[in-house]
């Protein structure tokens, strides 16, 4: 009997890597989209934003299409700050959505996404959120010379940043729906896991990659405070 769970446990450790993959390189992804947009500061979120985030969400590639009806698609992470002001392990999610009116072409964009306060988050963990139905957003200030004009005036209860590439007119993330991807954290943190217990430092990841996106929040953090 012992030699068959051995051997059963042989066949399933090579499955259970290869179906972390994809979470794997979502994780490296969004660290490395978070690190190239933090590396030039006069290009960047600005430091009191990074300072009263609440949580931070990075999508790397999503892909917007469309001749007059167009859709996007995109996944990501995202992590929350805690009461003691450090960051979570993040949960993985969705974002997707359709949209109407001009538009044609082909766009992938990296996306960042800068939560001021924990509403958001909260309707994300519990369920779909619409991006501009269920809290305002716009388009973030940038860099260190936005840094005094925004003061006393960033009013919107998320803040969006995009490095695109491709083509596309008629850009915006209102309508878009973000939500939980539930596979991608059962493969990552275990089965019978939740966003929120992952938000909450219940669990710990079976994979290492994700450690390295709460590290790079910790770091921009750590700089923006000084």
């Amino acid at each position: 009997m012992r030699l068959v769970l051995t051997a059963l446990l042989a066949l399933m450790l090579p499955f259970a890597a290869s179906a972390q993959e994809k979470e794997i390189q979502r994780a490296d992804n969004a660290v490395r989209v978070l690190s190239e947009i933090l590396a030039i500061p006069e290009e960047s979120i600005p430091e009191r934003l990074l300072r009263e985030a609440e949580a931070i969400a990075v999508m790397p590639d999503v892909v917007k299409a469309g001749l007059i009806f167009g859709g996007r698609g995109g996944k990501g992470l995202m992590a929350v700050r805690g009461s003691d002001g450090t960051w979570s392990n993040p949960t993985f999610i969705t974002l997707g959505g359709g949209s109407f009116g001009f538009q044609a072409g082909v766009q992938s964009a990296d996306v960042v996404l800068v939560f001021r306060n924990r509403r958001g988050v909260d309707n994300i963990v519990n369920g779909k959120f619409t991006l501009g139905a269920d809290a305002s957003v716009a388009a973030g200030p940038v860099g260190r010379s936005a840094q005094a004009s925004t003061d006393g005036q960033l009013k919107a209860e998320i803040y969006s940043y995009s490095r695109a590439r491709g083509l596309f007119a008629g850009i915006a993330l209102d309508g878009a729906v973000i939500a939980i991807d539930n596979r991608a954290n059962r493969r990552v943190y275990g089965r019978d896991v939740t966003a929120r217990m992952i938000l909450e430092n219940r669990v710990r990841p079976q994979v290492n990659a994700v450690v390295g996106f709460r590290d790079k929040l910790e770091e921009a953090s750590a700089q923006a405070a000084r």
